[in-house]
Order: C-alpha cells, then structure tokens, then sequence
C-alpha cells in the first residue's frame, strides 16, 4: 500500500496513521456534542439499532473496535451484564481518556481499554462473540486489512456490525445532505474550535466506499450472509456480517 486518501489527499499510509490522530485528539473532549448536532440526535438511535442487530447475550465477549468515546462499549457492557466483557479498542489516547472517564464515571466495570491498531489487534484467534465499529472504518489505514483481522479474532459464527455513514440514493436528499455537509466546519469551529477536522470529516465520507463497496469488502474479506441496512435514505448505513462456521 503506497498512498491512501485522507479526506481529498493522498498520503502515506503512516502520514494518514498520524494525521487522523491529530483530528480525533483535537475534538474528543467534545465529539459527542459536534455528534449530536451533526445527526439531530440519530446517531444515538443507530447505535441502539446496532446493538439490537448483534443478537448479544448475557456473557458474551464483545470488541468495540474505535470505540473513543466509549457509547457504544456502554450499550453492550449492559448488555452482556456482569459475566460478559467489553474490549473498547481505539487508536487515540484522548478519545480513549474521554471513554474511560465517561465508562468508570458512569459505574460501569465490564469493560477494559486497549490502545492498538485496527490492522494488527492484539488479541488471540476465535476471541470475541460480536465486533462492532461505529463511525470509525471509513478512518482505517487499511479497511481491507482491518476486516481480516477482524475476522481472525471472532468465533465461529459471530457477527462484525458497522456503523457508517454511506451514500443517499435520492438525488433529492443527496443534495439536502451536501448543503448540510457544508456547515459542519462552520459549526466545528464555533463548537469545537476546529474548522479543518470538520472538514476532513466531510471529505472522508465523500471518499468512503459506498454500501455496494463496502458490502464486497466484508466479502472479500472472508465474511459470508453480508447484509447493510440503509438509515435515512442511505446517509449512514448498518453493515452485517458473519465469520464462517
């Protein structure tokens, strides 16, 4: 892999590694709040849906893979209860920190934090009875690397749930999204005070593959009965897949 796009650009592979780093230290102590603002409040829904999707039980081994902040490892961490256990794993240090804070603050003790890469997880084949990434795979160095590992530390049968935003197939709300697209390093600036991530925000959507790319991805990978289900006329979208039996 020589170059990858980061937003419009393309970089080295470590030169993405580090600039993406540098957006998600720059906004954590106030990403859930530029979150909010940028769905109306949705993406907390998604992530319920996303939950409800995983068929999670009580005791199950869950793998919230960039999982910063720590909302979605919260959700599952009830869900599997005193038994099960979350791994919230994320590359950076100060969305990790925010997590933490949030997670212990909240009184919730199921869950452990690991700082690692998508592409090299430090955990053993056959590990984890869900994965989920939410809003993270289209930030990956390396998507294609990224899903095999993914499939190498779930069990047999388990599923790898993704959250992202996608592509609207109405032109209609297509252009509606794009106008809307167009504040957000408006309101990052005003919010935040950071213009520029918001606008690498909007570029790596553009570039991120679409549901059709990125349902052949999972494939291609190795994960069978791939499925994704629009939300919004496809501004976000739930990918589902399967680790072989």
């Amino acid at each position: 892999m020589t170059e990858v796009n980061f937003g419009h650009r393309k970089v080295s592979p470590d030169e993405k590694t580090e600039l993406v780093g540098e957006v998600f230290g720059s906004v954590a102590r106030r990403y859930d709040i530029m979150n909010d603002f940028m769905s109306f409040g949705t993406h907390r829904l998604f992530k319920r849906m996303v939950l409800e999707s995983s068929g999670v039980r009580p005791g199950d081994q869950v793998l919230d893979l960039a999982g910063g902040t720590g909302d979605m490892s919260a959700l599952f961490a009830r869900a599997v209860g005193p038994s099960g256990h979350v791994f919230l794993t994320d590359l950076n240090s100060e969305m990790m920190t925010v997590g933490k804070e949030r997670l212990y603050n909240g009184g919730i003790a199921n869950v452990s934090l690991c700082r690692a890469p998508a592409e090299a997880l430090p955990f053993a084949d056959a590990t984890f009875n869900v994965a989920c990434i939410s809003f993270g795979i289209r930030n990956f160095t390396d998507k294609d690397a990224s899903l095999k590992e993914l499939l190498r530390v779930l069990k047999p049968g388990a599923p790898l749930l993704v959250l992202e935003f996608s592509k609207p197939e109405e032109p209609l709300l297509k252009n509606a999204y794009r106008a809307f697209q167009s504040l957000w390093p408006l309101a990052g600036q005003a919010i935040v005070g950071d213009s520029g991530s918001y606008r690498y925000l909007v570029e790596s959507i553009e570039v991120h593959p679409d549901q059709k790319a990125l349902k052949q991805m999972f494939l291609d990978a190795g994960f069978e009965d791939v499925e994704y289900h629009n939300l919004v006329g496809g501004i976000a979208a739930i990918h589902r897949g399967t680790k072989p039996l």
